[in-house]
């Protein structure tokens, strides 16, 4: 089966990012195809008409990926406002920086006067690889297009 849109897709991945790092390493994952916002855009764009047993290589700039660095994301503030015990990598949710979302933040350094926070994704500004199989597809139920992703094997309860 033609990989198509509402078509459930199960993939094998592994991704690595522009230095040949690997992020994540024979990963399995079904998403539902057709534009659900479910996986990468040029990795779909890429997957569509492929079928079962199909491999693919497609390289993604920052921008198709999870977005340029936005400085506006970094910011430093006052270490009083912070609880004594925060340390680099940890997280937290604040308001993004126009207020009308919530995001999470990374603490990237912790001084006497401030700590620095990054909104950003951690792999914000970074090319990445996406090496995959076709593992299986099927046509998308009803139920989860309705929904706009793909349900498990027992379906699915929101």
């Amino acid at each position: 089966m033609p990989i198509a849109a509402n078509t459930v897709v199960s993939l094998r991945y592994r991704l690595f990012d522009d230095k040949d790092a690997m992020i994540e390493d024979a990963q399995v994952v079904d998403y539902l195809h057709g534009g659900y916002g479910q996986i990468f855009e040029a990795v779909e764009t890429a997957l569509e008409g492929r079928d079962v047993g199909d491999a693919l290589l497609v390289e993604l700039a920052p921008a198709q990926a999870f977005g340029d660095i936005d400085p506006a994301l970094m910011r430093s503030e006052p270490r009083d406002r912070f609880p004594r015990e925060v340390r680099v990598g940890m997280e937290f949710e604040g308001a993004s920086p126009d207020g009308q979302h919530r995001a999470v933040y990374r603490i990237t350094a912790v001084s006497d006067e401030t700590v620095e926070v990054d909104g950003n994704h951690p792999l914000a500004g970074r090319g990445l690889r996406f090496d995959c199989q076709v593992l299986g597809g099927r046509k998308a139920t009803r139920e989860e297009m309705t929904h706009g992703h793909a349900h498990g094997a027992h379906g699915h309860h929101h």
